[in-house]
């Protein structure tokens, strides 16, 4: 058994009067030392109630230094944290508590009514708000003896969407956590002078685990923000001289149309990234008509979520790219029966590495389900070029068959990106009696703009072959997002199937 080494401790010595956190809403600077300390008294708080090696410890809250306190201190006690996404019903927060039977649920005060009904149901034996553990905590004793913990032992789950049924549970080993900070310093070239906001939900792996605990583990500071208002974000980043962020597309959209975005030069800023979902080019565009270092980048929960580096030089050839492997983890495109495709052909993305996910709780079946003999089945289509740099083609479950034709929604969507009138699209295949699948756009117009069919087919035509182009269009104000921000592409079939079958029985 390899005990794993509190590295947190071994900062504070490093670089005790370093800033690790900023808490944006309170003003709360916490220095290494500070922090450490802080983790240390929460954990002792936290033994001394009861808690240790292999017990849950629940948060319902938004972005806040909570999510990094109770990280880190349930590390110390080899307990396991669970952060709540406070974007789900009540429905799927009792499952998900029935699920990981937390010992402690913290929560912000704003949530307190749905904690009450929710107690009910799960009967949690310790349920306590931020603001009152904040409190104890300033009072307790310091830990005076963390726990033996192997790398190999859980140390957080993340609970995924559930779009597809009831959430899964993904459990994240100290291993997985430690090794995807150590591949992204490492890949990625993250040095102690990097800061990073965080405005990604850190319920979720993308606010959580893709900068925030690489930065902490190379020194450098993570400033952490509960809402996203794209005006004063631009002064938020020049305030604290952010250096590196991650943004969904989403959030890019609404930032680039800002006055302040356009009168801002971001002169600290080394590197904008994009993540979570397919970004338009568009997005890419307008940050390098500014001169901003842009690219994209490919992760999940369940595999780091880092997986790849591109340099921004590189990524401006190759537009839409998002890489190779980063340096501790090997990369495959592979066919349907597991066989390495050529450069230039589509397949599934197959990943191993020391970061992958150990399990997902209490699913056996589906845990053994991800993997092939030791490579993580991700279900997303990707290709490699001649120069081993890596193209995502979306879900393989969106894939659409057309009259026998593989069409990949990602391509088509990128086409109809670049219609000046289109702020945002979704392309998925309804079922059809004479092609199988129909490809069909879902597009959000810009504001005032009446689109018609012909006019986007003829966008198309002789930007992608015949059989790609959308054979109907439908227009809507909105397109669903999932909790992470991500496009529903399963509600918007499922919305579409419906209104078919309500149109044909009419």
């Amino acid at each position: 058994m390899q005990q794993v080494t509190d590295w947190l401790e071994s900062r504070s010595r490093l670089a005790p009067e370093k800033v690790a956190l900023v808490e944006v809403s309170t003003g709360i600077r916490l220095t290494y030392q500070q922090f450490h300390k802080r983790v240390s008294r929460l954990a002792g708080y936290l033994q001394r109630s009861g808690l240790g090696k292999g017990d849950r410890i629940a948060l319902l809250a938004p972005n806040s230094i909570s999510y990094m306190d109770l990280l880190f201190a349930a590390g110390r006690i080899g307990a396991v944290f669970v952060p709540l996404n406070y974007r789900f019903a009540i429905s799927e927060l009792a499952y998900v508590l029935a699920d990981c039977t937390p010992k402690v649920l913290v929560y912000n005060e704003s949530y307190s009514r749905s904690v009450e009904e929710l107690n009910e149901q799960a009967q949690i034996p310790l349920v306590i708000s931020e603001t009152a553990y904040r409190s104890a905590i300033s009072e307790s004793e310091e830990l005076t003896a963390a726990a033996k913990v192997d790398l190999e032992d859980p140390w957080a789950i993340i609970y995924t969407g559930g779009t597809t049924g009831h959430p899964k549970g993904v459990v994240l080993s100290h291993r997985a956590i430690v090794w995807n900070a150590i591949n992204t310093v490492v890949s990625w070239g993250i040095t102690a002078n990097d800061i990073t906001p965080v405005y990604l939900p850190m319920f979720h792996t993308g606010g959580l685990n893709a900068l925030a605990t690489p930065v902490l583990y190379a020194g450098g500071t993570v400033v952490i923000g509960k809402d996203f208002e794209p005006s004063s974000i631009v002064e938020i980043l020049q305030r604290e001289n952010c250096t590196i962020a991650l943004f969904v597309p989403t959030m890019y959209h609404m930032l680039i149309q800002t006055p302040e975005f356009a009168k801002t030069s971001f002169s600290a800023m080394h590197t904008f990234l994009s993540g979570g979902a397919p970004c338009p080019y568009t997005i890419y565009e307008t940050m390098w008509a500014k001169g901003l270092n842009f690219k994209e980048g490919y992760g999940m929960t369940e595999a780091g979520p880092n997986n790849f580096y591109i340099h921004p030089q590189d990524a401006r050839r190759k537009i839409g790219s998002v890489g190779v492997p980063m340096f501790h983890n090997t990369i495959r495109i592979v066919d349907d029966n597991g066989c390495d495709v050529k450069p230039g052909e589509v397949g599934e993305i197959w990943i191993s590495g020391p970061h992958l996910f150990s399990e997902y709780w209490n699913k056996p079946e589906a845990t053994a389900e991800a993997f092939e003999d030791g490579w993580l089945r991700t279900g997303d289509l990707g290709r490699r070029d001649e120069e081993g740099y890596h193209y995502i083609a979306g879900r393989k479950k969106d894939m659409i068959i057309t009259g026998g034709e593989n069409v990949y929604p990602l391509e088509v969507e990128h086409v109809l990106e670049a219609h000046p009138n289109i702020t945002e699209v979704a392309v998925v295949g309804l079922p059809d009696p004479k092609w199988g699948e129909a490809v069909t756009a879902v597009v959000v117009p810009t504001a005032d703009r009446n689109l018609t069919e012909e006019e986007l087919k003829s966008f198309c035509s002789g930007k992608i072959a015949g059989y790609k182009i959308p054979k109907k269009f439908v227009f809507v104000e909105e397109l669903p997002k999932t909790s992470v921000g991500k496009i529903d592409k399963k509600r918007i079939s499922d919305n579409l199937v419906q209104i078919r079958k309500t149109n044909a029985g009419a």
